[in-house]
């Protein structure tokens, strides 16, 4: 049965690190993706936040634990002048490194070093483009100990921001 998104979609990906500076990529067995290196990745849910998704889409993909630290992209684009598809590339470090793929999506899950990743022709577009770069060094940070106040009602609620110092 397909999930109804209606226009405008949130996904998220993660590039998630491990002891080794390896990334852990995935091989979807469907879609526009498939047989490519990509990173975990799928659409936020109903009374989750797009961290929390971007967490449990790594572990349901492939198995691995992680905490997100970090904001390091957002893709935006429309697809056939129709639907928005926005994504949330979070950065974040693995907990364990035993990959258990989830079948019925992921052909295949590895670690593999990004500077690898960035020559690899199998390797996504934006997997690509952004193996290049040291992604780690350009994140916002998350910050989860704010109190928005009680004006919202804000059950969850987590800020990405720069926490670069000026030392002028």
């Amino acid at each position: 049965m397909k999930k109804e998104r209606g226009k405008v979609w949130l996904g998220v990906a993660a590039v998630i690190e491990n002891a080794a500076g390896e990334w852990l990529v995935v091989e979807k067995s469907y879609g526009g993706l498939k047989g490519c290196w990509s990173l975990p990745a799928g659409f936020v849910q109903q009374a989750e936040t797009a961290d929390m998704a971007a967490q449990r889409e790594v572990k349901e993909e492939t198995g691995i634990d992680c905490i997100i630290q970090g904001l390091i992209g957002f893709r935006t684009g429309v697809i056939r002048e129709d639907i928005s598809d926005n994504m949330a590339i979070f950065y974040g470090r693995a907990t364990t490194e035993h990959i258990q793929i989830q079948e019925d999506e992921i052909v295949a899950a590895h670690w593999i070093a990004p500077n690898q990743l960035a020559q690899d022709t199998k390797s996504s577009v934006m997997l690509a483009e952004m193996s290049a770069y040291h992604v780690k060094q350009y994140q916002l940070g998350l910050w989860t100990d704010i109190d928005p106040g009680k004006v919202f009602g804000y059950t969850t609620y987590h800020l990405f921001f720069n926490q670069y110092e000026d030392n002028k």
